[in-house]
């Protein structure tokens, strides 16, 4: 086949692009600058010009293409992101698959992936949920939502299958959050926020290593299922033990707790909500369709890979009293 991916360059989409090249697959890379070209090119595929907010641009990429991936987005990673952060982020999602759509329907591809996060669905009680259960958007999660909507009516107008992969918390070497993360907990500089007075109530977050995100994509590309499937590992686990697992691994000190009404004043509404409100889901549905399973079925597995890659290439240096962190701030 050949695969179309928009946000080729990102954590997600450039593993996505080895993995389709690896599999035997043709893959175009939608690029906007010679670094992004570079990126495509090393992981053998062809980077073509042109942008998700300029339709023409996108359609033109996508000459040929069987199956449309939409991997872009524009995360904030600033410790306290502005409402004009997150409205890129909304623009990327909505306008995005807007323009895809447009592109699928006019190479006439038969497939179309969307990538959205696993808490659009967080059921307001922190219970365990699926596929099934009834979306509960927010201000962050709502343009996801859209993006999965504007697919959907997509299919039906133009007759490809539409794919909505929901991901959980992605964390690899390389993603910037978890580089924060390894850095603070190094400087002894990142607390656990947590619920309650004393913030010791703590939520029950999916997380899934990118890598196998990237497995997971791939494998419904090439899959004949449709619907929504969510992308997470076999383990759902709280903040506060993702966090005290890493600390192990680095030999940093313990970290602190903080109240998520405190921590409201350091990183904003946005991200206590994230971190502080259950979200347990199971990957069982993408199982079942694609034949897939996690390469790093608990963060366990996942974070020992993560501090091995930064000794490897000297994110981290070990000293007498443990490790520090080498690496420009993420």
């Amino acid at each position: 086949m050949q695969v179309f991916i928009a946000g080729a360059t990102g954590v997600l989409g450039r593993r996505l692009v080895a993995e389709c090249v690896e599999r035997g697959h043709e893959v175009v890379g939608l690029t906007r600058d010679d670094r992004g070209d570079e990126l495509v090119r090393e992981r053998g595929g062809e980077p073509r010009c042109g942008d998700v907010f300029d339709r023409e641009s996108v359609v033109e990429a996508a000459a040929g293409a069987d199956v449309l991936v939409h991997a872009a987005t524009a995360i904030p990673t600033d410790t306290r992101p502005s409402d004009e952060d997150w409205a890129l982020n909304d623009r990327v999602r909505r306008e995005g698959a807007e323009n895809l759509v447009a592109a699928a329907g006019a190479v006439d591809a038969g497939r179309v992936l969307q990538q959205s996060v696993v808490w659009v669905a967080r059921q307001p009680d922190g219970s365990q949920f699926d596929e099934t259960d009834e979306p509960h958007p927010n201000r962050v999660t709502r343009s996801a939502l859209d993006a999965e909507r504007i697919v959907e009516q997509g299919a039906e107008d133009h007759g490809f299958d539409p794919v909505v992969l929901r991901g959980g918390w992605f964390y690899a070497p390389d993603t910037a959050h978890t580089r924060q993360f390894g850095e603070g907990l190094l400087s002894g500089r990142l607390p656990i926020v947590g619920g309650g007075i004393l913030g010791r109530q703590d939520a029950t977050l999916s997380f899934v290593h990118v890598d196998d995100a990237a497995r997971a994509f791939a494998a419904a590309a090439e899959g004949e299922a449709t619907g929504t499937f969510h992308v997470v590992d076999d383990d759902p686990t709280t903040l506060a033990t993702f966090l005290r697992a890493l600390a192990d691994r680095l030999d940093a000190p313990e970290p602190r707790r903080v109240p998520s009404w405190l921590a409201r004043f350091l990183v904003g509404k946005a991200s206590v909500r994230l971190l502080t409100n259950s979200m347990p889901t199971t990957n069982e549905r993408l199982r079942e369709a694609f034949d897939w399973e996690p390469a790093y079925p608990t963060h366990r597995e996942g974070l020992d890979q993560v501090v091995e890659r930064w000794r490897e290439t000297g994110t981290i240096r070990a000293t007498g009293e443990g490790y520090e962190w080498t690496a420009p701030s993420p």
